[in-house]
């Protein structure tokens, strides 16, 4: 698979959606992982992220213009021992308990389908990142209706082991706008990860279309040690 751009894959289309890029830095010691989310509706503009212990959450930006609650906050990220779990929706609590009880992370998939939000039946993304001393892999999931076919779910995961410095995948919900809006298709992209974490933190978000972007986190992850650094950045202050 050909090598992209990152900066240049981010700004290829107006709305990718909610998208999850994952990899290992330059020098080969963090492992790299990036969870944006953008909206068309002020619903979905309506958020900010926030930390939440090891973890993120999405909060309402403004209570009071809250619509509806129910697949917009959630929380993203979740840290269990040397694993990091990364998503779009409350599939990460679904996950976390799954691994926490031994299941691995497609067991815990199986139990979940795509969004019900016809007509888009936004697909599910999610991965997670394992460091264990020297050693960093990851996998990435996508479940998707077959065509906008709400009776059929595809199922996809795909698996990285020893990744390249330098590079990562990106996965994201919708393949651009559209109505109703197209679901990701194929692979997941592979990318440049570049520079340490404030200079990519900077590249992703200004990469991303301007009027439909709303929140980013970042996080680089010590191989050896498990510590890690992190960066959240919202439209919203």
């Amino acid at each position: 698979m050909k090598l992209v751009p990152l900066k240049d894959e981010l700004s290829s289309t107006t709305y990718p959606g909610r998208g999850i890029i994952v990899g290992r830095s330059e020098d080969g010691t963090k492992a790299v992982a990036a969870y944006f989310i953008m909206g068309r509706s002020a619903n979905s503009r309506n958020r900010i992220f926030v930390a939440d212990g090891d973890g993120l959450r999405t909060q309402a930006f403004d209570e009071s213009k809250v619509e509806d609650p129910r697949l917009i906050i959630y929380a993203p990220v979740r840290v269990l021992k040397a694993a990091t779990i990364v998503t779009n929706g409350d599939q990460t609590d679904t996950i976390y308990e799954h691994m926490k009880k031994g299941d691995t992370f497609e067991q815990a998939l199986r139990t979940r389908e795509f969004e019900p939000d016809a007509p888009n039946y936004t697909p599910r993304i999610s991965a997670v990142l394992e460091t264990a001393g020297a050693t960093f892999s990851y996998m990435m999931s996508i479940l998707k209706s077959d065509n906008m076919d709400p009776t059929c779910c595809n199922r996809n995961t795909f698996a990285y082991d020893n990744p390249r410095a330098g590079e990562g995948r990106f996965i994201h919900t919708y393949m651009g706008d559209g109505s109703p809006l197209p679901s990701f298709e194929g692979e997941p992209t592979r990318v440049d990860i570049a520079g340490g974490i404030d200079e990519f933190t900077d590249r992703v978000w200004k990469s991303l279309n301007p009027d439909n972007k709303v929140s980013l986190f970042v996080r680089y992850i010590d191989i050896k040690t498990g510590a890690f650094d992190t960066r959240i950045v919202n439209k919203n202050q």
